[in-house]
Parts: C-alpha cells; sequence; structure tokens
C-alpha cells in the first residue's frame, strides 16, 4: 500500500541517498552505517560485479576494487515512494567517472527503511544505462 511521506521524510531519504555518494567518494567505508541498514543487500550483478550482504561485505567489496571504483559518484532524477509506515522506494539515476575518464550512468533502486530513528538504505540495485530509451526498439516506444 503506498502511503504519503512528510517533506521532512523526503529530505531525509535524499540526504541520505547524497550522502552515499560522498562517503565513498572521500573513503570513508567507516561510516557506511549512516547511509546502510547493518542487514543491507548491495546489487550490483547487473554490472558483473556481484551481490553483497551486509555493511562489512560492502566496504570489502569497494576495497578490493581499489582503483577500479569510480572516483565520483553524481545521484539525480531522485523519485521517492512511500510504501508502508517506516518504509521507502527510491528511483535515482546516477552518474559515475571511472578513474580513465570515461562517464556512465546507472539506475538505482533503493528499498529504504527506518533504523535507529533514521532513513537508511536497506537494499540496492544498480542497473547500467546502455541504451537509449531503455533498449526500446522504435516498435516498442510507444508501448512502454
Amino acid at each position: 500500500m503506498i502511503v504519503e511521506l512528510r517533506a521532512e521524510d523526503r529530505q531525509a531519504i535524499s540526504e541520505t541517498l547524497s550522502l552515499h555518494g560522498h562517503l565513498f567518494d572521500e573513503g570513508h567505508l567507516d561510516r557506511l552505517g549512516e547511509v546502510f541498514t547493518p542487514d543491507v543487500v548491495y546489487d550490483m550483478s547487473a554490472l558483473g560485479v556481484g551481490t553483497f550482504e551486509g555493511i562489512e561485505a560492502v566496504r570489502s567489496a569497494a576495497l578490493h576494487l581499489g582503483a577500479d571504483n569510480p572516483i565520483a559518484h553524481h545521484l539525480t532524477n531522485i523519485v521517492i515512494t512511500g510504501e508502508e509506515e517506516g518504509r521507502a522506494t527510491a528511483r535515482s539515476k546516477g552518474l559515475v567517472i571511472l578513474a580513465d575518464g570515461t562517464l556512465a550512468s546507472v539506475t538505482h533502486l533503493d528499498s529504504l527503511r527506518r533504523h535507529d530513528d533514521a532513513w537508511r538504505i536497506s537494499r540496492r540495485v544498480i542497473s547500467p544505462q546502455r541504451a537509449p530509451l531503455g533498449g526500446a526498439s522504435p516498435a516498442d516506444a510507444g508501448n512502454r
């Protein structure tokens, strides 16, 4: 059931989503509990990287990627939907700048829930954007 979120909740969710990029870009991996629930599922399987469960697994994966991590994460086009009391879904677009200077576009699908009286990401699914119009052919474009 979709519920209406208060403006304060929308702002807090947006700030949580935005903080993610700052923490990763600045290497503050010891602060991931500020954006994730302890049992977070971070799914980058569509990027060929895998799925990680728990903050420590996410931190370890970032450290393992090392220089292959993006050097900058930028978040835009956030759409937030209240799912039920204390839960929400957010869709957003992400632009990442890679170490070789290339730019990539992704879509984030985030499930959020209240944890320790704050909004935290409990599941993030990252999907690459590799084709215009989501890959729709001209015949499909009118049916989406």
